[in-house]
């Protein structure tokens, strides 16, 4: 990351406060802060006898997975294009 395109966000994580650091706009940062805030939430709600880093690893496992899935879905739309553009 250069020094120029650096952003910094002052969010709130399940009642912790971080500062988070990137290159994306403020707005970005604070909209990824909050769906994991949600998403601790809600994962919490499911299973209130969780502590703070189960619950955390949790949220990573259930985003990680969200995002496979997203992306294999990204790549067989893809494929498909590619497919239709050659027999164009």
């Amino acid at each position: 990351m250069t020094q120029a395109k650096k952003t910094r966000a002052n969010v709130d994580i399940y009642g912790k406060h971080y500062t988070l650091v990137g290159e994306e706009d403020l707005h970005h940062m604070r909209m990824v802060a909050s769906v994991v805030d949600d998403k601790m939430r809600e994962i919490y709600q499911a299973n209130k006898s969780l502590d703070t880093t189960r619950l955390a690893v949790l949220t990573a496992v259930n985003t990680m997975n969200d995002y496979l899935k997203l992306k294999e879905a990204y790549d067989a739309l893809e494929q498909k294009l590619h497919k239709k553009e050659d027999q164009d």
